[in-house]
Formats: C-alpha cells, structure tokens, sequence
C-alpha cells in the first residue's frame, strides 16, 4: 500500500450546497426582531423574497447575504424546500442548479423542467391517497365548527401539482391566524384521534406558525435521497443547512451539514444538551 499526502490543487471541485430557504438563508422581518439577528438593521437588509401583491417579505442580513454569496461563488447551490413551484417564484435570488420543492414531491431540474422519472415515481404514490387527502379538510372544517379553543382563526392551503398531465394533492398546510402556536399543536396531537388510519398514511410536521399533513411518501429526505443516487456525482463533497426537524434526515444523508444559530433545530439541540 502506498501512503499519500495532501498536496494543494488549483482545480477546485465545487462541492454540492443543499439549502433549506426560509428561516436558513432569510426570515420575515417579524422573526428578525424576535431573533435579534446580528447585522440586521434597515440599512443591511436584503430583500430575499415578496408577498403575493410583489411587497418585501422576507430579508438577509449582511452575514447571510455575505453567506449567500459566497455559496453561490463556491459551490452548486441546491435548494431544498417546503416551498411548491409557486412560492418558489417570490424567492428572488438566483438559483442556476436543481431545485427539491413542495416537501421534496417535486425535483426541478437545472433548465427548470420538472424531474420525468421523479413525477412518475410521486405520481404512483400520491394517486391512490386523492380521495384521502380531500377528506382530510372537510374533516378538520367539521372539528374546527365544533370547537371554540382557538380552531376557528385556523387558515387551510391545498398544496397541488401537476404530475404528467394529472392535477394532484400532495398536502394540506394550515396557519393561525393570530400565530398561536399552542392551538396547531394540540391540533397536530389530535389528528391521529379524529381521522381512521391516519399514522398510516400521513404524518404531521409543525413549524412556528406552520403546520403540514404529508403523506409518508412526501419528504425532502426521499428526493434528496434519489438526486444523489441517480443525478449528483458521487465524487463530489456535499453539504447543507436547515433549521427544522424536518430538515435533519435529508441533510444526514450528507458529507457535512449544519443549522443556523436558531430556529427549531438549534432550540431541540439546546433541549437535548440542557
């Protein structure tokens, strides 16, 4: 066997940067304060994303926005996100490579198109669960009609995409309206008890003033999973960030990876070392 050593080389493999968006790379204006992120006054603030009427959303401080660029120099940027092809749209930073969108049931590719074999692969899964996923909200509105702790400021959003030529749902996501946090977790507990069979087929991931029923097959970490064994180079270091539970089984698949200074991650990690 022959020893090597480390020698430097002026060809740079650009390694892969895995990134969940909101809440890693940018925040609402809201979280900042309550952050107190460093860097972050009116005169450092990068507009990342707008609203639907196209007005400033959520911002960069100048750490992040230095960060941010020097992803985009360093590395090929793969973004990894809850966000469907939509909301994907009101990012306004330049992302050039593949793009895991929607919980990871849509894998655009670098020109934009979506993935063929992926939208095939979701398509089978998420076909059979129709009937299942529209129930799911004339459930939840009966429940919310009966109860009075809160269930009425809840607000409903259909996730849909399009999967060969087919309109499907893929997930339900819900928000309170007054941001009360302990209304969508007793929501999230009781979900299991108010719908037949439901840990069968869908689990529920809640986030701040996000909640989210996926089904199983939905997950960042299954289209992260199949970009690696079947598009990335292999040759190639990986690495990421994000800042939610979600987000740790796709980024243990990784070389490398990490979250930011605070978020739901770094509050759990807090919790466990406490």
């Amino acid at each position: 066997m022959t020893t090597t050593f480390f020698q430097p080389n002026s060809n740079i493999i650009k390694p892969y940067a895995l990134m969940d968006l909101d809440d890693t790379l940018f925040q609402t204006q809201r979280k900042i304060d309550a952050w107190e992120l460093p860097t972050a006054e009116p005169e450092h603030l990068v507009c990342a994303t707008v609203n639907k009427q196209g007005e400033p959303l959520s911002f960069m401080s100048q750490r992040q926005a230095a960060f941010f660029n020097w992803l985009l120099a360093s590395t090929e940027l793969i973004a990894v996100t809850a966000r469907d092809t939509s909301e994907i749209k009101r990012v306004k930073l330049p992302f050039d490579s593949w793009q895991v969108l929607t919980h990871g049931a849509v894998i655009l590719m670098p020109n934009g198109q979506p993935l063929s074999d992926w939208q095939q692969k979701m398509s089978e899964q998420l076909y059979p669960l129709q009937d299942k996923l529209n129930q799911l909200i004339q459930l939840i509105s009966e429940h919310r009609a009966q109860n009075d702790n809160g269930h009425n400021d809840l607000i409903f959003t259909m996730h849909t995409d399009c999967f060969h030529n087919k309109e499907l749902v893929i997930y339900l996501a819900i928000k309170h309206a007054k941001k009360d946090h302990q209304a969508l977790e007793s929501l999230a507990k009781q979900l299991p008890i108010l719908i037949p069979d439901f840990d069968t087929h869908f689990y529920v991931h809640v986030n701040a003033n996000n909640l989210a029923i996926l089904p199983h097959a939905v997950h960042k970490q299954h289209a992260v999973q199949f970009l690696l064994a079947h598009h990335l180079d292999n040759q190639r270091p990986s690495f990421g960030f994000g800042d939610s539970l979600a987000d740790l089984p796709f980024l243990q698949l990784l070389d490398w990876y990490g979250m930011p200074s605070r978020g739901q991650l770094h509050s759990q990690l807090q919790t466990w070392h406490a």
